[in-house]
């Protein structure tokens, strides 16, 4: 009788195994940093004036896109993928929201996290017990909201465009959504921040560039305050600690 030969790492000596950590460690080091400064230019990229007016739908009637950040300077739209005619969420968007945990770091540096999805209200919120979450939940259905941030796809309606590449780009990447299965969802994340009574768009992912946003420090990173902690390399005024209340 044989034995099936198990794949692992190759096995060292301690010494071995120490000097190779440690060089990966200097690796590890240099991401932080270059994470860090990535950070840093997020935080000051520009921003851009909504000017149109959405609205949604949530658990006390129709709300703009104001009211989305609950009085707060800050706020994080996870586009979740629920389509109208579908009965359930997209499960890879079920998984990022099951896994985001306790967002009160969030409240606390004046940010609200919210989803969004196409799926009518009593979808969501049958959806939304089932799973047990207790994050803000509300419907774009109706809205051109998800069409002008790029996470539904309909030609009829917008100019198809994903993770900032146009049609043209996604069809030579063979990542062009027929004609025939149009509308389809996608999963995204933007960012907003309110200044002098006006809402400003200040950032959006999509695909890959959402997968490690599911904890309140990388949240915070992605908005121009950041984690407002002293060693961040902020703009001069960026607060350093939560000065609200």
């Amino acid at each position: 009788m044989t034995t099936a030969k198990i794949a692992h790492p190759p096995i060292a000596a301690y010494d071995e195994w120490l000097a190779a950590r440690k060089a990966l460690l200097a690796r590890e080091k240099e991401v932080t940093r270059a994470r860090d400064a990535l950070s840093a230019a997020r935080r000051r990229l520009p921003m851009v004036r909504i000017e149109k007016d959405y609205t949604f739908t949530g658990p006390d009637g129709e709300v703009g896109l104001p009211d989305l950040f609950e009085g707060r300077r800050q706020l994080i739209v996870y586009h979740f993928m629920f389509d109208p005619r579908w009965e359930a969420g997209c499960m890879g968007c079920t998984g990022y929201v099951d896994a985001l945990g306790d967002l009160s770091m969030l409240r606390e540096r004046d940010t609200t996290f919210a989803l969004v999805s196409r799926a009518p209200l009593a979808k969501l919120e049958a959806y939304k017990a089932r799973r047990g979450w207790g994050v803000p939940w509300y419907s774009s259905y109706g809205s051109d909201f998800n069409y002008d941030f790029h996470v539904t796809f309909d030609a009829s309606v917008a100019p198809i465009e994903y993770n900032f590449r146009g049609a043209a780009e996604l069809e030579q990447a063979g990542m062009l959504m027929p004609p025939d299965e149009q509308p389809g969802e996608g999963h995204g994340l933007s960012v907003f921040f309110r200044l002098d009574g006006g809402v400003f768009h200040t950032y959006s992912t999509y695909a890959r560039g959402v997968e490690g946003l599911s904890n309140d420090y990388s949240l915070l990173d992605v908005t121009p305050y950041g984690r407002q902690e002293d060693w961040e390399n902020s703009p001069p005024g960026w607060p350093q600690r939560p000065t609200y209340g």
